[in-house]
């Protein structure tokens, strides 16, 4: 646990409840151990794009989008927000979610490898979300940092990687995360938080 267990239930209490598709994916993360950011990074992630005043917003792996609805109800109408997961069964259902939602004109699904969409994906980025395969970090943050516009926001989950960063192992994952949270801080193009919320997020301001 990153966070005192008795604190995290208290932080997790104090959530105002989610509209039911929300509620349904929770649920259904809980049920099918589906890797989610959950309501709290959720609403942190909506809190970001609205101060940012983010409008296009791309995230290397989606899942079954629960994340993406957090980014697409914070853009706002005229944003958008792309959505990557090689799943087909992924894509179909997060498909599924959107529209129910109605948010499906906000959200351009790329369903591919995540890396690869956001090459062939043309122009500038308010804000990247990353959230791939742990041992990609580095080559994400490589590749995501020239599509940021002035100002962008690079974002990362799991960048403490359930406390694996202060005993690490020699997996390609660990090594990945801890590689990316060295470059970071070394970037001095860059102005970087790591926040200790859930599996800890990391928050980098292109300068």
């Amino acid at each position: 646990m990153i966070i005192e267990p008795k604190v995290e239930e208290y932080l997790y209490g104090l959530l105002p409840p989610r509209n039911a598709v929300l509620a349904e994916m929770e649920a259904q993360a809980r049920q099918r151990n589906i890797p989610i950011v959950g309501p709290a990074v959720g609403r942190f992630f909506s809190l970001l794009a609205r101060i940012h005043g983010a409008r296009r917003v791309f995230e290397l792996g989606s899942a079954i989008g629960y994340s993406t609805i957090w980014w697409a109800e914070a853009v706002g109408p005229e944003g958008e927000v792309f959505y990557t997961d090689s799943s087909e069964a992924n894509a179909q259902e997060a498909a599924g979610y959107f529209r129910r939602l109605g948010l499906e004109h906000r959200i351009q699904q790329r369903q591919q490898d995540a890396l690869a969409a956001l090459r062939e994906t043309p122009g500038e980025f308010d804000i990247i979300f990353c959230d791939i395969s742990k041992h990609e970090y580095p080559a994400a943050l490589e590749l995501g940092l020239p599509r940021l516009r002035a100002g962008g926001l690079f974002v990362a989950d799991n960048v403490l990687w359930s406390g694996k960063v202060a005993a690490p192992d020699a997996s390609a994952d660990t090594q990945g995360i801890l590689a990316f949270n060295r470059a970071i801080y070394a970037d001095p193009g860059l102005l970087a938080a790591i926040v200790p919320l859930r599996d800890g997020l990391a928050i980098c301001r292109k300068r």
